[in-house]
């Protein structure tokens, strides 16, 4: 089961393919998944980020991959994507 700020096997398979499967000179990332749902997460929730629950890993790790794709494009192409097969409701983002 889905939890509420987590997302959907649909909705992950909508994002995935614009996510870089590499991190650099560093080599592979942490899991994708398990980052953008921290980020969802602390979003909707307005917490601090080192405030995070464990379940979506590193705080550290959380907040440097989201400054990163927000910096490269990617957290817009991941809300674009969002937008044209979940419509906002009164909860806010990614409640659909």
């Amino acid at each position: 089961m889905v939890r509420r700020h987590e997302l959907t096997n649909a909705q992950w398979d909508r994002i995935a393919p614009l996510l870089s499967e590499t991190g650099g000179p560093g080599g592979r990332w942490a899991d994708h998944r398990t980052v953008v749902d921290g980020v969802l997460y602390r979003t909707r929730t307005g917490i601090p980020w080192r405030y995070l629950s464990e379940r979506h890993g590193s705080w550290q790790t959380v907040y440097e991959r989201q400054r990163r794709w927000s910096a490269d494009g990617a957290w817009s192409k991941i809300l674009r994507a969002r937008s044209t097969c979940w419509p906002m409701t009164a909860a806010g983002p990614w409640s659909g």
